[in-house]
């Protein structure tokens, strides 16, 4: 029984280009999300004024 090389070599290419192709894709998404996590946040309306506030406003 031979073993076919040029098949097993050309399978091993595919794969590395699959998972080379799927780590950019994780890489991409993971930046949209964060950027996304980042960015979605309510600012906090202040009920009250503190001293440190009145003088930074000025």
């Amino acid at each position: 029984m031979d073993i076919n090389w040029n098949i097993i070599g050309v399978v091993a290419i595919l794969v590395i280009i699959l998972v080379v192709l799927t780590i950019r894709k994780n890489q991409k998404e993971k930046k949209k999300l964060e950027k996304l996590l980042n960015n979605d946040f309510k600012k906090a309306e202040k009920d009250r004024v503190d001293a440190d506030d009145s003088a930074n406003e000025k």
